[in-house]
């Protein structure tokens, strides 16, 4: 399947007339580090969205109430469209009637590896158990992902294996709540940017 027909979702929801998110471009798996982010979104519900290159594209979930360092929290992820790699460096606001409306931020960005030695990312990802080392600027160490359910909408949760860099009783998005990019909060950047001059990025 090449990455235009992964993308085909993420397209068709989307109106990219006055609507500063990247439309994205076909890309070729990247021999470089797989790309890491989360991005902090105030759209109907604030909520953070964990993005891992995988073939191409951003592999998306939608985790609701955002990452931890603590193993004990298992974090609910709504798997959503693959997005385009241009989505990674994505931060601003979604106009209002766009699908998404909202402010968006790069809460954290880096780079990720899988962990799994008998298989690559996308074949343990189709198996629902993976396992990565995160290198970013805020989460750090070993996580998991793991599919709890089958069917049409499967849910998975997200969550900081123990061991390294673990952090009992933390609570990271209330510690260190702004843009790993820009430094900036959602509401500076609801403030700064114009919906209709919004750099595109990519």
């Amino acid at each position: 399947m090449k990455d235009q027909d992964k993308l085909k979702e993420y397209k068709d929801k989307r109106d990219f007339e006055g609507n500063p998110e990247p439309e994205g471009k076909e890309k070729n798996p990247s021999e470089d580090e797989p790309i890491y982010v989360i991005q902090k979104h105030d759209a109907s519900n604030l909520h953070y969205d964990l993005r891992l290159e995988s073939e191409g594209v951003l592999k998306s979930w939608a985790v609701p109430k955002g990452p931890s360092m603590d193993p004990d929290e298992k974090r609910l992820a709504i798997p959503t469209e693959d997005h385009p790699i241009e989505y990674a460096d994505f931060e601003g606001v979604i106009p209002e009637g766009h699908y998404g409306a909202g402010t968006v931020i790069v809460w954290d960005k880096g780079y990720f590896e899988n962990t799994k030695e008998d298989k690559s990312f996308d074949e343990s990802l189709k198996d629902g158990h993976s396992t990565i080392r995160i290198m970013g600027q805020k989460l750090k160490g070993k996580f998991a992902l793991i599919r709890t359910g089958k069917g049409d909408n499967p849910r998975w949760l997200f969550f900081k294996m123990k061991g390294e860099e673990a952090e009992s009783g933390s609570n990271i998005t209330e510690e260190q709540p702004n843009s790993a990019k820009t430094g900036r909060s959602l509401e500076e950047v609801a403030e700064e940017e114009d919906p209709a001059d919004i750099e595109k990025f990519g």
